[in-house]
């Protein structure tokens, strides 16, 4: 049976104001509306709903039955209303962002902490991925990409410059196998490769200028989808590999780890958030947002 939502608010209203007259106020319509209304559900239920008097109108056995159930239901409902008008609103709620893994090293990690503690009742759930989400049909508020390629209908805003990559093997790896001067010297050399989870497929060595750059099709004997552990495994000295030099700062500057081809090498574009239109107006996205850009980063900054 469909359910007769609009007679039972009319219900609702009589039972709350013990009053046809009071109920139409409440509602904002006729009195006779109450009536016709109140006359429909008792006819489709089959019983009588109200003792009617002269001076008061009080439920019957059949009314007070379907007052203990709709009542709180429709104080659920009204809840609901109210929470979908607020929701993004304010300073609390949830907020589920899609992000590869780099960019949440890079730019997410170190921020988290002190964004929690400065809106301690927004919940951020993150959704680890190197595809470009469908963060509609994945119930995600936004994503994060590197360019500006995005869907019509989505909005990109730019976190950092573009990013410095960096070509990078260990001292005692060099020593044994030679320092490549050019990027050709690469397929001499055994290459550390991530692979995209999403595609299968290799991530490209680029070089070059940015509007002459040009991929090295290099081989290893070594691959990961994951580029910390591509890291991990040129500081044990077991080949070179391509990565973004935030990636390996720290590394770099005690000396664990030597950058070669600098001069050859292209940033990589932009890391951008993306969201839908309609998120424009979300408070834990914007103040998600405007954390990750107010605070810097070492993305942002070099």
């Amino acid at each position: 049976m469909k359910l007769p939502l609009s007679t039972l608010e009319v219900f609702n209203a009589i039972a709350q104001q013990s009053s046809l007259r009071g109920a139409a106020q409440a509602l904002g319509i006729k009195p006779s509306t109450v009536s016709h209304q109140l006359k429909k559900l008792e006819e489709q239920i089959g019983a009588a709903l109200f003792i009617r008097t002269t001076r008061s109108i009080s439920l019957t056995e059949a009314g007070r039955a379907l007052a203990r159930s709709t009542a709180p239901a429709f104080e659920q409902l009204s809840e609901g209303l109210y929470r979908a008008q607020t929701a993004g609103l304010n300073e609390r709620g949830s907020l589920k962002l899609a992000l590869p893994e780099f960019a949440y090293s890079l730019l997410v990690r170190d921020k988290l902490g002190s964004f929690q503690e400065k809106y301690p009742e927004i919940e951020i759930e993150l959704s680890m991925t190197d595809t470009l989400s469908d963060i509609l049909a994945e119930g995600l508020h936004a994503g994060f990409r590197l360019g500006g390629l995005i869907a019509q209908d989505m909005v990109a805003i730019n976190l950092s410059k573009p990013l410095k990559t960096a070509v990078v093997a260990s001292p005692e790896y060099l020593k044994r196998h030679g320092t490549p001067l050019e990027p050709s010297d690469l397929l001499n050399h055994n290459c550390l490769r991530y692979r995209y989870q999403s595609s299968g497929q290799c991530a490209p060595w680029v070089f070059g200028e940015a509007d002459n750059a040009y991929p090295v099709d290099v081989r290893g004997k070594l691959i990961a989808n994951s580029s910390p552990a591509t890291i991990d495994l040129a500081l044990q000295g077991l080949g070179l590999t391509y990565t973004f030099r935030d990636y390996c700062t720290k590394a770099l500057a005690n000396g664990e780890l030597v950058e070669v081809l600098t001069e050859y090498l292209t940033p990589l574009p932009c890391m951008n958030i993306y969201f839908p239109t309609e998120y424009r107006t979300m408070i834990p996205l914007r103040l998600f947002i405007e954390h990750l850009k107010g605070e810097g980063s070492d993305a942002n900054n070099q």
